[in-house]
């Protein structure tokens, strides 16, 4: 048996050299076991983020840290998860998964909390009071099999390597990895006992991919990381240079989704959930053909089915179901302030990323991990990028508490002079989703 060494593997990696698997599987073990300490882990990412890794090496890396913990299985191929990368008023986990689940797909869903500037899927989903995600794997298994839809908080149960890389590329400036996001994306999502994977992919000011190329490499990367696991998966880049919807907040974005659900919701945030869901319907063999996976979607949304899974996954948890019909169940916070149009044209842009780091700043996000989230804070965006806008029309709403009123005023101005741009001469509307990608 081959003997290796953390000095060694990093003294071949810093070189460019390709790792073998059982050089990968000895630094996951070693991380693990503590046998490899933070340092070496430390030098070894720098060196991959660097020298990056070929497609065996990145399959053999997403392998091992898979296997670092336990790893569910479920038959048949309609157990079909999707993954975003993240971006301002990104809700449409609320609304594909219903959507899908209605149309006959398992959705296991292990979902995050939010840090930095982005909402985390279980920040939003507790702002329905009493819903519980603290659920164990046992249970996790057992809702699927039997509701075809959950979703709980992460456990370290499911790839716990990837828990401990994660806090070190946070903080050694390696989080930008193409072969690190992919193995950390698809360790928990093979782990979690999905078949097939529907990525979305966020590209833009508010996202953490700035470029379309950047999001085709990851693409890619996932793509034939997903063919190497005989998994199916769909990639869509999609724009994320204004915010998804109109909400940016906790509870509001919870109101928007159920929004959708009842048929009322915005079209931006409709239409690539509904584009989402159908991906996941097709590649989880519901439908032989997209085009007929879109009209099963549409249906199920229309006719009310999908929001009755997202009521009985709501009910099944034990959230307060008072939310659907009376939106006063939710916390929101009880002041409010409107930003108006300084001129009649058009809306040109929006710096995204503030939009979310405002939204933090009132308390809606946080900056730390202990940081404690207000769900009642955040932001509601009565016009789009290339809507017309007249002089003194009502272009944000801004939900706040009483002793964040400074706060607001600052706020309220840097939003007028550098966040939203306006034009006096029509814009564009931006396409929503930009490419798509699969094997």
């Amino acid at each position: 048996m081959t003997q290796h060494s953390m000095y060694s593997i990093l003294d071949r990696k810093k070189r460019g050299a390709e790792l073998s698997k059982s050089e990968i599987k000895f630094f996951i073990d070693g991380l693990m076991d503590g046998s490899v300490e933070d340092y070496q882990a430390s030098a070894l990412l720098m060196a991959i983020f660097l020298q990056g890794m070929t497609k065996e090496e990145t399959a053999d890396l997403t392998d091992a840290m898979l296997y670092s913990g336990k790893v569910l299985k479920f038959d048949g191929d309609n157990v079909v998860d999707k993954h975003s990368t993240g971006g301002i008023g990104d809700k449409t986990s609320f609304i594909l998964a219903p959507i899908a689940a209605a149309c006959g797909v398992k959705v296991p869903m292990i979902a995050g909390r939010g840090l930095g500037f982005t909402g985390g899927t279980v920040d939003k989903i507790e702002s329905i009071k009493g819903f519980k995600t603290n659920l164990g794997l046992k249970e996790f298994e057992r809702r699927l099999k039997e509701k075809g839809i959950v979703l709980i908080g992460q456990t370290g149960e499911i790839a716990p390597a990837d828990k401990k890389i994660y806090a070190l590329r946070d903080v050694t400036a390696t989080i930008d990895s193409i072969p690190l996001i992919t193995a950390s994306i698809m360790s928990k999502k093979l782990a979690e006992g999905a078949n097939g994977i529907v990525m979305d992919i966020k590209i833009g000011s508010g996202a953490f991919m700035k470029t379309k190329a950047q999001a085709r490499k990851l693409s890619k990367s996932i793509i034939s990381t997903a063919k190497r696991f005989n998994k199916k998966s769909v990639c869509l880049i999609t724009d994320m240079n204004q915010p998804l919807g109109n909400a940016v907040g906790n509870s509001l974005e919870m109101i928007e989704s159920i929004e959708v659900l009842k048929n009322k919701g915005p079209k931006d945030l409709t239409d690539i959930s509904l584009a989402l869901a159908a991906h996941m319907i097709h590649i989880g063999g519901i439908e032989k053909s997209y085009n007929k996976a879109l009209a099963r979607a549409k249906k199920a949304l229309r006719d009310g089915s999908a929001l009755e899974e997202f009521k009985d996954l709501i009910k099944s948890q034990n959230g307060d179901m008072r939310v659907f019909d009376d939106y006063q169940a939710f916390d929101l916070a009880e002041n409010k302030t409107t930003l108006n149009s300084p001129i009649s044209g058009y809306i040109k842009s929006f710096a995204n990323s503030e939009i979310g780091f405002m939204c933090t700043e009132l308390g809606g996000g946080r900056k730390v991990a202990s940081d404690k989230i207000d769900v009642g804070v955040g932001f509601y965006f009565h016009k789009k990028v290339g809507d017309k806008v007249k002089k003194n029309e009502p272009i944000v709403t801004i939900y706040y508490r009483k002793k964040d009123s400074k706060k607001v005023d600052i706020i309220k101005d840097k939003m007028e002079k550098s966040v939203i741009k306006f034009s006096k001469s029509k814009i564009v509307k931006p396409d929503l989703i930009k490419d798509i990608l699969s094997n």
